[in-house]
Formats: C-alpha cells, structure tokens, sequence
C-alpha cells in the first residue's frame, strides 16, 4: 500500500508509521520537520499543511492508497488537507477524538454518536478541543471524494508520548520517596496504548474502510492504584504512595488532570462517563489492545534510554507537579493526620 501520513515523526503519527514500514507499506510523510526527526525508510516532503502552495506540491504527480491525518486540529485547516487530497487517495483515515462526542464526557460515549456541533470550516477561536475535532471529522466525511475512516481514541499512552502524562509519573516515582497519590486507588481507568490505535486504523485503512470507530482499551483495564503500581514495578523504585482524598487536593490547589496526569478531581456528573466508553463496534471490526503493564513496561524502557536532563515532553501543555508543590501538600497532609 502506499501511505500518507501528514505528520508522522511524533507519537501516534510516529507509531502509524512504523507500523507501515514494518508491514512493507511506501510511506510518505508531510510535516514542517520542526519537531522531531522523521522514520528512517519514509519520503519526506517538507510543508505546512495551512500553506495552499505547500499542499498543491505534495499532491503533484502523487497519489496514494490512502492517508492518515494525525494532527488535525481545525476544521478549516483540516478542510484545506481534505480538498488538496480528494482525488489523490482512496482512503482518508481521520484521527479524531473522543471528545468530538456530542455531550462527552457529561454524557454517556455511545458508539455512532455524532459529534459535537461545530461548522467544517470553522476556525481556531470557535470551540474547545473536542467540538473543533467534531468540525475536523465533518470537513474530512463532507469534502473528501472516497472513503472517510474516523477514529476516535480515548486516552492514548506509550513509548514516544509526548504530552508527559505517563512519562511524569514514571520519572517521578523512579525518584522514590513519599509520592504524593491523588484520589481513590481503586478509581477504574481505560487506557489505550499508542501501538494499537496504529493497529487499528492501518488495519481499517487496508480494508479501504469508512465510518467511525471509537477506539480504547476496555473499561476498567486497570484502577489509578494499579497503573501507578506498575510505574513503582518496572522503574524498581522504593516509592512508597501517600493516597490523598480528592477534595483534600482540591482545596490544596492540585491541578486535575496536567498537574497530577489522568487525576480528574472529586466524583463530577460532568466527568462521570470518561472511564466507561464502549469500543464493541470497533472491537467487531478488528480492534485489539494489549495489556497496560506491557505500556507501561515499553515507555519506560524508551524512557531510560534518554538521560533525565533531556527528556523533554508536555512541551504545549507541562505536565506534572513541581517537587515543592508536592512536598508542601504532604506536609499539609500529614498535618491533618496528626
């Protein structure tokens, strides 16, 4: 198969790619070659997908089976892709999210749901994330001339993850010591690793599919206690977890989700529905996730391979908290203990 990829060097599209070339597939891939390197064996073409003179060269005297956009954003930049390709592929294979869901993560995630409403040429400005992800899949199912493949992931983690979700939590409880452990342990979880997304939508995409598949792990695939007892496990470390009461934390101004990653606060109806999304229709399709300890196990290993003063990643969005934050909320903690 011969695979456009516009992105390509960082996690998710990273993976995609891999995958590709591991399956024998000619890949190409179109980024500005700002961030990372892009794979070995790959063609390059350099461009920004906002610039229309970029866009026209990359589809000059090209085509391809298919392509996977994994870092749209916008509706009207994302439509500019769409209408450049139309005609160039078969497949278009949209990676959204499971925020475009309309009423997510208020309301339950229930699979064919369409998605928030949002125009698909809407710009920046005119919503949050997961409505403007909404307007991406409508620009890609209302303006490409073939096959539209939405995938909608949950929470995506594993080697090469970027964001620093996984990445903290395994660089700070490597460090040992009291570790400061938000909320209820037992709090189910469902976490996809970045590996089987890849899977999945090269799997899709080789069957010249359409349609929409939301695409996790199984509800409940581990609890918080749990997760962060596989980061302790593989890192060999002596942490030892002082589990901290949700409104405690709250009133200690700890950050939900970014300044503790995937800690998301007090129970809310507003967030009640984050850990149970079903994945029945995509699992007929083909979809199968691997165990999380073996995630964890695997971006730890890519983890120690990058000494700790450079490891960059939350580089948009910083995750973590800072050591004097969490020292002075143990201290807090153990105050009220006493």
């Amino acid at each position: 198969m011969k695979l456009l990829v516009i992105g390509g060097s960082r996690f998710l599209g990273r993976a995609v790619v891999v995958e590709a070339l591991a399956r024998g597939h000619e890949v190409t891939t179109f980024n500005r070659g700002v961030s990372h390197d892009d794979v070995p064996g790959v063609e390059v073409v350099r461009g920004d997908r906002e610039v229309r003179a970029d866009l026209d060269r990359l589809v000059a005297g090209r085509s391809w089976d298919a392509v996977v956009d994994t870092c749209g954003y916008v509706p009207r930049v994302v439509g500019e892709s769409v209408r450049a390709l139309s005609g160039h592929a078969g497949t278009y294979a949209f990676v959204s999210s499971v925020s475009a869901i309309d009423g997510f993560p208020g309301k339950p995630a229930a699979e064919g749901k369409p998605g928030w409403p949002c125009a698909p040429d809407a710009g920046p400005d005119d919503g949050d994330y997961g409505v403007l992800k909404a307007g991406c899949e409508r620009a890609v199912e209302q303006g490409f001339d073939g096959n539209a493949l939405i995938v909608r992931p949950g929470l995506i983690l594993g080697p090469h993850e970027e964001v620093g979700r996984l990445p903290w939590w395994l660089s700070r409880i490597a460090r040992g010591g009291r570790v400061l452990a938000p909320g209820d342990p037992g709090t189910p979880m469902q976490l996809v690793d970045v590996r089987d997304v890849a899977i999945f939508t090269l799997d899709q995409a080789e069957r010249s599919a359409s349609g929409t598949h939301v695409v996790t792990g199984p509800a409940g695939n581990t609890t918080y206690g749990e997760w962060l007892g596989l980061c302790k496990e593989v890192t060999g470390s002596d942490a030892q977890f002082v589990w901290m009461e949700s409104e405690f934390l709250v009133e200690q101004g700890a950050g939900l989700w970014v300044e503790l990653p995937l800690w998301g606060g007090p129970p809310s109806a507003e967030t009640d529905n984050f850990w149970s999304v079903p994945t029945a229709e995509a699992q007929a399709a083909g979809l199968r996730t691997r165990p999380v300890a073996e995630t964890v196990r695997d971006t730890w290993a890519w983890l120690r391979e990058i000494p700790e003063e450079r490891r960059v990643y939350g580089v948009k969005s910083p995750h973590g908290m800072a050591s004097e934050k969490e020292a002075a909320i143990l201290a807090a903690w153990a105050a009220r203990s006493e």
